[in-house]
């Protein structure tokens, strides 16, 4: 899982070691440089900002840090990447972004910054890096283009790994003498009773909304009941059995939701349980982070955590960031210091600390993490299954993405027939994928 970064980091372990005086200060040579980074307006970038004056401290170099919305962050790397010399030394991008800036040529590959032993710094520890993230996150050119592989490479490394998590109310649970959901029959069973238990609360929030929304939510329950968008030659099976019933899975969930659950976002599917609407939430463990937020929550103490309840599989989601050095770059070696020690076991620590989302095994498992925060240990079991290819990270996914979602939409709003709707996506995804090339050479 961990290839390229376990096997390069180990492989110049003895080489830095001889290095002796060098390692007096890696970071002298770059002393007075100022880094420009590209990072979103995200919770986990919230936490890093109060980390990274340690940076300038500890090595002297300086950074500047052009912190946007992330759509707009999106936007404005896409005309950074494509000049001869853009603005940016580092930046942070989600998943699909990889497919894209790779394809094109505007990141760096990491191997000759892990191969220089006056970079690479020994203790680093690439081993402790959550492996579906590293398969998630950073490499290309393995199975399927993005997944490991033998010929695979490194271009990132994750900064701020997400999964998905179930938050229950404990008091309503103790309440009614429930058990934790364990698997999609218990959750689905629960997300309708609870209404019948506790008059005007809806069972589990979720997304729902037209576009990106649904689709995201139809994902979370296609991987836990063995499904995928294609199978191994790129045929779209997203119509097939695990398909409808993930479908109906999201079609139950919305109806015994709270009051307008249908056009629920991310924002609005988090405001109906920190406001007490429903008993039960299924999305990103970023989300963790607000619920015991007086300000935010009505619900502070009286909430647990469940890893994501299990299918026909274990299959949770893997969202979150990585950071990149682009190829355009004016200050690589100074950046890829940065990224290195924002990502180092010490500086994964002190984030998560700040309130961010780590992306290692120890700093989950941490004592002083999880006294600070004790929901942490669960998101470390859930995050060991966490599927690196629940959504297929190709160029063409963010069409075939929005197709989805405009149909899912249909079934839950408008009551389209389930199979004619994801039989309707098959058939406009294969038509996409046919073009794009992705049938070129089959027989």
């Amino acid at each position: 899982m961990r290839a390229f970064l376990k096997g390069v980091a180990a492989s110049v372990t003895a080489l830095v070691m001889t290095a002796g005086a060098a390692w007096a200060d890696p970071y002298a040579p770059y002393a007075g440089e100022t880094l420009v980074v590209s990072f979103p307006a995200h919770p986990h970038f919230t936490a890093v900002m109060k980390v990274l004056p340690r940076f300038t401290e500890e090595t002297g170099i300086e950074v500047e840090v052009d912190l946007l919305q992330y759509l707009k962050m999106r936007e404005k790397q896409t005309l950074e990447l494509t000049k001869s010399r853009g603005d940016y030394d580092l930046i942070a991008y989600v998943v699909f972004s990889k497919a894209d800036y790779v394809y094109a040529d505007q990141l760096e590959n990491l191997a000759k910054y892990f191969m220089n032993p006056k970079l690479a710094d020994p203790h680093y520890n690439a081993d402790d890096l959550i492996d579906a993230y590293v398969s998630n996150i950073s490499l290309v050119g393995g199975e399927k283009g993005y997944l490991p592989g033998p010929l695979a490479s490194a271009y990132g490394i994750p900064f701020g790994s997400e999964t998905s998590i179930l938050g229950y109310r404990t008091d309503i649970f103790e309440k009614h003498g429930l058990t934790v959901p364990e698997t999609y029959d218990d959750l689905l069973d629960l997300a309708c009773r609870i209404p019948e238990l506790e008059p005007g609360m809806g069972g589990l929030s979720s997304r729902a909304a037209s576009g990106h929304h649904a689709s995201h939510a139809f994902l979370l329950h296609l991987a836990p009941l063995g499904g995928r968008i294609f199978d191994e030659q790129w045929t779209p099976i997203v119509n097939n059995e695990a398909g409808v019933a993930a479908a109906e899975a999201l079609k139950t969930i919305v109806g015994c939701g709270p009051e307008g659950a249908q056009t629920f976002g991310f924002a609005e599917s988090g405001a109906a349980f920190l406001q007490g609407q429903t008993a039960m939430f299924l999305d990103t463990t970023v989300f963790a982070g607000q619920v015991n937020d007086p300000t935010k929550s009505k619900v502070a103490g009286l909430v647990g955590w469940a890893p994501h309840p299990m299918g026909v599989r274990r299959g949770s989601q893997t969202g979150g960031f990585g950071v990149a050095i682009p190829r355009n770059a004016e200050n690589k070696e100074a950046a890829f210091l940065l990224m290195q020690w924002l990502t180092s076991p010490r500086v994964d620590k002190m984030i998560a600390l700040a309130g961010g989302n780590p992306s290692r095994y120890s700093t989950h498992a941490d004592p002083e993490v999880n006294e600070t925060f004790p929901h942490m240990a669960t998101f470390g079991e859930a995050l060991k299954h966490a599927d690196p290819d629940w959504r297929p990270i190709i160029p063409v996914w963010g069409k075939i993405n929005a197709d989805l979602g405009t149909a899912l939409s249909k079934v839950l709003t408008e009551d389209l027939d389930i199979q004619e709707a994801l039989d309707g996506v098959a058939e406009r995804a294969r038509a996409t994928m046919d073009e794009a090339g992705y049938y070129t050479w089959q027989q």
